[in-house]
């Protein structure tokens, strides 16, 4: 495997944890981007990777991913990400690999702090939560912040999609705008089913098509391949499924005027960021668009207001969006990096 510090995606990294367990079968990394502004929060996904190599770049990235995120969102939290094996693609964790997963987070002492992702639940963070006390998006009572995240992250996405639409095309009514939306799980479902209300034009693609067929029929919306969505003929694409789907193929094939979704790590690289500015296409940074979740969980740990408090800064993601773009405009420079730039001081790295 390539040395840690040679990958493309390290970023001067506090720290790079591989564990196994070898009782359980456990294999597991937590990437340690950022703990300026507090510890490292980020979720754990259980997934199959084709090899060590991409388990590791995909927590390099998506830890990453939470110190600016994190701190776009004006929480007192670092950025890390945990990333749990799976032996095929898939899998169901099992208890026993979850309880080492939270002694592993236990183990750092408080460095990192975990919370659902992909593969996880609130019932498999729960498990977790009887090995660490590093650990948040816990079962919680009505009116209180915490729970599932996937709710809140959808609402923040869709906040920014009817941004992006009022930037990107000049419309503040959603009726009759076509949204082309990558991945219909917890989050692209979520804002599939909020964007129906406001009248818009769907167009849903998933890898479980019979998923993306029975949330069409539900909304009356129309469906197509997963593969063939990016070329769909939309107003706007949102990408709600994994990362590193906007590459230098993919990026002249797109359509669409905008591209706003809650997938993790859009573009797949820093030369993406100027091939899709080149091309026009209003981009809202993934990070900040997509933040709803994490200022959920995040405000839970710290323990810093209730529901309403979550809801009142998923509020804010519009402006934050607003403030990127206004940059970009004045600079000419892509959205991706005027977000980086700024996410970069405020972790101070600027």
């Amino acid at each position: 495997m390539t040395s840690v510090w040679d990958l493309p995606d390290f970023d001067s990294h506090e720290g790079v944890h591989a564990f196994t367990d070898r009782a359980s079968g456990l294999r597991a990394i937590i990437a340690v981007h950022s703990t300026h502004l507090g510890p490292a929060a980020g979720g754990a996904r259980f997934w199959h990777y084709a090899s060590g190599d991409q388990a590791v770049t995909d927590a390099l990235r998506l830890s990453r991913g939470m110190s600016f995120k994190n701190a776009m969102a004006g929480l007192a939290l670092g950025g890390g990400k945990g990333v749990i094996l799976a032996d095929q693609p898939g899998a169901v964790i099992a208890e026993d690999r979850l309880k080492a997963f939270g002694r592993a987070v236990e183990s750092l002492g408080g460095k990192y702090v975990t919370a659902e992702d992909v593969g996880m639940s609130e019932a498999r963070m729960k498990v977790i939560a009887g090995e660490t006390r590093y650990v948040s998006g816990l079962p919680v009572e009505s009116g209180a912040a915490g729970g599932d995240p996937g709710p809140y992250t959808a609402h923040g996405v869709y906040l920014g999609v009817k941004a992006a639409a009022k930037r990107g095309l000049g419309t503040d009514d959603m009726q009759g705008v076509h949204v082309a939306i990558q991945g219909v799980g917890s989050v692209g479902g979520g804002l599939a089913k909020l964007l129906a209300k406001d009248c818009a034009r769907l167009t849903l693609a998933d890898v479980d098509a019979e998923r993306a067929k029975a949330l069409a029929a539900e909304l009356g919306a129309e469906t197509v391949a997963a593969g063939a969505i990016l070329g769909v003929e939309a107003d706007i694409f949102s990408p709600n499924a994994l990362g590193a789907i906007l590459t230098e193929a993919t990026i002249p094939t797109l359509v669409a005027k905008v591209v706003a979704g809650g997938a993790n790590n859009q573009l797949a690289t820093r030369e993406d960021y100027d091939r899709l500015h080149g091309r026009g296409i209003l981009y809202a940074p993934d990070y900040v668009i997509n933040a709803g979740g994490i200022i959920n969980v995040g405000l839970e740990y710290l323990g810093q207001g209730d529901e309403a408090e979550v809801m009142a800064r998923i509020a804010k993601i519009p402006a934050r969006l607003d403030e990127v773009w206004d940059e970009s405009e004045r600079t000419g420079r892509p959205a991706a990096e005027v977000a980086d730039t700024i996410a970069q001081r405020l972790i101070g790295r600027g």
